[in-house]
């Protein structure tokens, strides 16, 4: 790569987009970050604030004991999976702009019902419905993504609309602590009880705002902001980097073809290792309470410090993942940092300093996600059936490790220390930076014999124009050679 063509983080344009396709990148930009990213944000502003009610006043009020904050978080995580499953098949069938905020119309009704619960099992069952309408719209957000953006566009978008993640539990912690000093006790509800009443007044009006908003995919868009113009440049510029946009009907030799592959499984294994390399989500806030030093909205406020750094986790990593690090040396880095944290958390008897360091390299893990969701979509971008099957897949397999694995290294009853917790998830960071180099030479290779074929199916073109008499005629655009470069991957 030639320091002319070294992009920079304030680069958002490729040298290579022509003005209408600034325009179209712009308008896509405007169209999907701000709705996926809002509605992340919510999401996690939900799932995150169990953590905090749990430490809030929720656990005495519906009883729990023992290890039922991870049994609670385990049910969701299996309502996740289950939810997953469908989509695999729904995701290049139906309209994907109606689908999102149908799901999301669904997430914030059983949401919003979580504040009337009265005992631990009604409370686990609000909760395993809001997983299951909840489960779809990660990958459906890299799903849309993959439909629209370029290999080198995608972890920086991704990168914004998962820091959504990140201030959602930043903003759990900030509302609980507001809900339980201001709200608690008012119209005789206890303040966690609030925090489901809000998000659910911020979600619901979202579902319907999704439905103008979500551009769908090229293949099935919301026409309300994108033209037939807009459409068909679109489709152009990621044909031109071989993606394959038209869906296909699924049959027994299509799926064949996908098992027997590479890909599928060698994706999956990488996620479930990604999915395993985080502590458990509500360790930080557990053992801030068991210094015994803090009231309640000051244990929610300090919960915010490693959230808050996550922000700038997600997007170093995205930013450089596209323009600067590489998508193996992105992976790699945010890997190296968590591992630190990790190792500190397994040797446990040191300064509570270093704890406090510790806990707050956390959020390192989860920076990893959208460039390991955007390259495998450009890994699966030649077959869209393929592309939506094993997104649900990997997601659905690698998301069940957790529904089971966390019951056996990090039950409730050995928080905050979990002596088997950290070291199994700093194993898991040491497999996934191994398992990122085998995706790396893998993906290399394959590129590399894609374009070879492309290169010599134009050779053949252009040989059989000349036998014919006819006039030669330019590469279709479609037939354009995909550049593969070491220093991107």
């Amino acid at each position: 790569m030639s320091k002319s063509s070294v992009r920079r983080w304030y680069h958002w344009f490729s040298p290579e987009d022509t003005p209408e396709e600034r325009r179209l990148i712009l308008k896509l930009d405007l169209l999907i970050l701000p709705y996926a990213f809002v509605i992340y944000w919510v999401k996690y502003i939900d799932q995150t604030n169990i953590n905090n009610a749990y430490v809030s006043g929720m656990s005495t009020d519906l009883d729990f004991h023992g290890n039922q904050l991870v049994q609670f978080q385990t049910i969701f995580v299996v309502g996740n999976v289950v939810g997953l499953l469908p989509f695999a098949y729904l995701f290049p069938k139906v309209p994907m702009y109606w689908l999102v905020p149908c799901l999301d119309l669904g997430w914030g009704i059983f949401n919003l019902l979580q504040y009337r619960a009265n005992s631990y099992a009604e409370i686990m069952a609000y909760r395993f419905m809001v997983s299951i309408f909840e489960a779809s719209y990660f990958p459906g957000v890299h799903f849309v993504l993959g439909s629209w953006y370029k290999s080198d566009e995608i972890s920086r978008r991704g990168g914004i609309f998962y820091v959504g993640l990140t201030l959602g539990t930043l903003t759990a912690g900030l509302l609980q602590a507001a809900a339980s000093k201001h709200l608690n006790g008012v119209d005789g509800l206890a303040g966690w009880r609030w925090m489901f009443i809000i998000t659910s007044i911020i979600t619901i009006p979202l579902a319907f705002v999704g439905v103008a908003l979500w551009p769908g995919t090229p293949d099935k868009p919301n026409k309300l902001f994108l033209s037939a113009k807009d459409l068909e440049l679109a489709k152009n510029r990621l044909e031109r980097h071989g993606a394959q946009l038209k869906s296909l009907p699924f049959s027994v030799e299509r799926l064949q073809r996908i098992f027997s592959g590479w890909r599928f499984y060698v994706l999956v294994i990488w996620d479930i290792f990604f999915f395993n390399t985080s502590a458990n989500t509500a360790a930080f806030l557990l053992w801030i309470k068991s210094l015994h030093r803090f009231d309640t909205p000051t244990i929610n406020n300090l919960g915010t410090i490693a959230p808050a750094l996550g922000i700038f986790y997600v997007l170093f990593i995205n930013f450089g993942a596209d323009l600067f690090l590489g998508r193996a040396g992105a992976i790699t880095l945010a890997c190296v940092w968590n591992f630190i944290g990790l190792i500190i958390l397994t040797i446990w008897d040191v300064p509570e300093s270093a704890k406090w360091f510790a806990f707050s390299t956390n959020y390192a893990s989860v920076a990893v996600s959208s460039v390991l969701y955007g390259w495998a979509n450009t890994i699966l971008r030649h077959n869209v059936e393929e592309r939506a099957l094993t997104l649900i897949l990997m997601t659905a397999i690698a998301t069940s490790t957790n529904a089971w694995i966390p019951l056996l290294v990090y039950p409730t009853v050995e928080a905050p220390r979990f002596p088997k917790g950290y070291p199994y998830s700093a194993a898991n960071v040491i497999c996934l930076v191994i398992m990122t180099q085998i995706v790396r030479i893998l993906y290399n290779r394959e590129e590399a014999r894609y374009s070879a074929q492309v290169q010599a199916e134009a050779i053949n073109s252009t040989e059989e124009s000349d036998a014919s008499g006819l006039e030669k005629k330019p590469i279709e655009e479609n037939k354009a050679v995909p550049t593969v470069s070491k220093e991107v991957v």
